[in-house]
């Protein structure tokens, strides 16, 4: 409350403009940036292939939220958010995704879930961290606290009454720290991996409720024409993705250096292998890290397939 929250810092230093906009474009659905972005098919596909024959099991959504940790290291102020019209800096980086789980009748079945990451996680580290929270939750009997929340609001009078309250709890800063663990629409980055059911990336809304300010949809590889260095036409198989960001937390010009970087390091998965040299924090208020996972190699459980 009075511009205090447990998930983040108000932010001190900030461009007057970028102060204003929350009150010009109140909700995030007033302020969604979208972009679409081709990645290099061939070149993570050969990435992934020589990391199996290592022994690690790396799949396109590992290593395009590995890419988004490092962006964040590097680049903390992507990694704000707007409540309450008052800008913040956030004091976790979290993940959240949704996944299929395996059912015993065969029936779809989805689970949604948030996974925790260092800013110096390696792509070995997010990939570990992304398959010990995949493995948990893909199992049908899986109830993690984003499932029990929704379950004790199935009745439509209950819901409408409890999120209503959690609406105007979260906006003054004073939802209860479980509620925020348990929703996946309070976090850095939402990711839907559209690729693995064979769609096409969309460009996915950000949710007003929460605090999420980016939305990346990977989409079903597409097949291309191009011309090789010497002009001659040569087949490429792009990746799709569609991303939407919230522009009240930055500057036009800091999304360009965060979109530039992030690109780099997707064509180069390379970079993702070793720490960052140095991880910067957000008016230096540096936070709470996740526990370093044990690396499994080849003994991984299986992770979201793109």
């Amino acid at each position: 409350m009075f511009g205090h929250r447990s998930d983040g810092y108000p932010v001190k230093d900030i461009d007057p403009i970028v102060a204003l906009t929350p009150y010009i474009m109140p909700m995030r659905c007033d302020a969604q940036v979208m972009s679409d972005y081709k990645v290099d098919f061939e070149k993570l596909a050969r990435y992934i292939v020589a990391k199996a024959d290592e022994g690690y099991k790396i799949t396109f959504m590992e290593i395009v939220i590995a890419a988004y940790v490092r962006v964040v290291s590097q680049i903390p102020e992507v990694n704000r958010f707007v409540a309450n019209k008052r800008l913040y800096a956030r004091n976790e980086l979290a993940v959240s995704f949704a996944l299929l789980q395996n059912t015993r009748s065969g029936r779809i079945a989805e689970n949604t879930t948030k996974c925790y990451f260092d800013p110096s996680d390696t792509i070995y580290d997010v990939a570990d961290r992304i398959a010990e929270v995949v493995e948990r939750c893909r199992q049908e009997e899986a109830d993690n606290s984003t499932m029990k929340v929704a379950k004790l609001l199935l009745r439509p009078v209950l819901a409408n009454s409890v999120v209503g309250l959690a609406r105007l709890m979260d906006r003054y800063g004073i939802l209860p720290r479980y509620i925020l663990n348990a929703s996946p629409f309070h976090t850095s980055m939402f990711v839907t991996n559209l690729a693995s059911i064979g769609l096409p990336s969309v460009n996915h809304h950000i949710y007003n409720f929460g605090t999420c300010s980016q939305f990346v949809s990977i989409g079903a590889v597409e097949r291309t024409m191009s011309t090789d260095p010497k002009g001659n036409a040569v087949r490429k198989r792009l990746l799709p993705l569609g991303l939407v960001c919230d522009e009240r937390i930055a500057e036009g010009a800091m999304y360009a250096k965060m979109l530039a970087l992030w690109n780099r390091l997707l064509n180069d998965p390379e970079q993702l292998e070793t720490p960052p040299a140095k991880v910067f924090y957000d008016e230096g208020h540096e936070f709470h890290l996740p526990a370093p996972k044990k690396r499994m190699g080849n003994t991984r459980g299986a992770a979201v397939q793109a």
